[in-house]
């Protein structure tokens, strides 16, 4: 019996900015393949009219949850941070330094390539080194910010350029993207490695 091809993979940023954006919706993928569709965090309003076969999150405690529940359950659906596996493609949780309660990002795998999501971390997370793409925290542009009692926060995007650019991310882009990176964006700043995100687009694996 021939082995099915791989799969192409396609990610599109429902939304890039981070909680309370003044400009962007919240940050999302909705990854897609033949006969599948599965959305990572976004807002309640992101999973459109077609149907979905999962929709996961990196913290089941995020500001959104509530929201995010109302909408799922009436499409018939549980929203959790775990794993979706079908049609060649492994979407799985892996843990990320972030606050003081577990939170995740998600390795996205095919027999052929890795791209990562990980919208919020304090640290970058080794298991996302060597991506052929990843979306990851921008929060902060040239200083992290950290949380009330030392109990985390978001990365800057000028350290996660770095340590992407070290490991070896062959594309990196910022989703995420909060007010002090906005500003930078406003005054045509760019990062040293790794592109803005723009609601909308799709990426393929």
């Amino acid at each position: 019996m021939a082995t099915p091809p791989t799969p192409t993979v396609r990610l599109r940023l429902v939304g890039v900015g981070a909680m309370n954006s003044p400009r962007y919706r919240p940050a999302g993928l909705l990854v897609s393949w033949r006969g599948h569709r599965v959305l990572l965090d976004a807002g309640g309003d992101a999973a459109g009219d077609e149907p979905l076969g999962g929709w996961l999150v990196c913290d089941e405690r995020a500001e959104l949850m509530p929201q995010i529940r109302r909408t799922a359950r009436a499409l018939g659906l549980t929203v959790a941070a775990t794993d979706y596996r079908a049609g060649g493609v492994e979407i799985v949780p892996l843990p990320v330094s972030h606050t003081s309660h577990p939170t995740y990002g998600y390795l996205i795998r095919t027999e052929q390539a890795r791209a990562v999501w990980a919208p919020e971390f304090w640290t970058f997370p080794e298991w996302a080194a060597g991506a052929d793409l990843m979306f990851a925290d921008a929060a902060g542009w040239n200083r992290p910010i950290r949380f009330a009692g030392g109990v985390g926060g978001h990365a800057a995007v000028l350290q996660v350029a770095q340590d992407a650019r070290d490991r070896q991310v062959g594309r990196l882009v910022f989703a995420h993207i909060g007010r002090p990176s906005i500003r930078a964006i406003d005054r045509g700043e760019q990062p040293p490695f790794g592109e803005w995100g723009v609601e909308g687009r799709t990426y393929r694996l």
